[in-house]
């Protein structure tokens, strides 16, 4: 097989990504009413609630690390976004550009390393990257109006930290685990149940 076939999409890649898109979109819309019971507890310092921000990224990741092929990273996440804003998303239809900006992220951090490097550093980049996307977006989309140096800078680095953490390091265990199972078995995925 070229690696021009290697890029080409299964019935089965088609049916887990979208698995991976449908239950982060219900996990969103639970997660958008654990954001809003914990904006008190972050009171002290507001812009820190994006430490938590890691969760609507993650299909992202995963999706990159689990089906390998250009487009996994922006599909699962721009679904996940659609069906959170079908569930009732508080922030309504604006996730959708959302999910796609945060899923193209990841999508040009897979991109950089040609869809062959699907190890922790690349991972880690992906989670960084996605998380940059929803800093931008959220920058000039939701946090225009705050003031640049208390909040909105804090808030951008935060959540590229978070992405990098959660979304980055949390989606390689996931992968891995989930790779352990035997779940990923038809995936490259299954190879890495050995070392970093």
């Amino acid at each position: 097989m070229n690696h021009t076939d290697s890029h080409r999409w299964r019935t089965i890649d088609i049916l887990v990504a979208s698995v991976i898109a449908v239950a982060f979109g219900v996990i969103f819309w639970a997660w958008g009413m654990v954001w809003s019971a914990t904006e008190g507890a972050f009171a002290f310092f507001p812009p820190a609630q994006t430490l938590l921000y890691g969760v609507w990224l993650m299909p992202a990741v995963l999706g990159g690390l689990v089906i390998r092929k250009p487009g996994a990273a922006l599909y699962c996440e721009t679904v996940a976004a659609v069906l959170s804003a079908l569930l009732g998303s508080q922030w309504a239809g604006t996730v959708i550009p959302q999910g796609m900006i945060q899923g193209a992220g990841a999508e040009l951090a897979f991109a950089a390393f040609r869809y062959r490097s699907f190890r922790l550093p690349t991972a880690l980049l992906a989670g960084a990257l996605t998380g940059l996307g929803a800093a931008l977006f959220d920058f000039f989309a939701w946090n225009a109006k705050y003031d640049l140096t208390s909040y909105r800078i804090p808030y951008a680095l935060l959540t590229v930290v978070s992405a990098a953490v959660i979304t980055g390091v949390g989606g390689w265990a996931l992968t891995r685990a989930l790779a352990t199972t035997g779940a990923l078995d038809r995936f490259p995925a299954a190879r890495d149940r050995a070392p970093v």
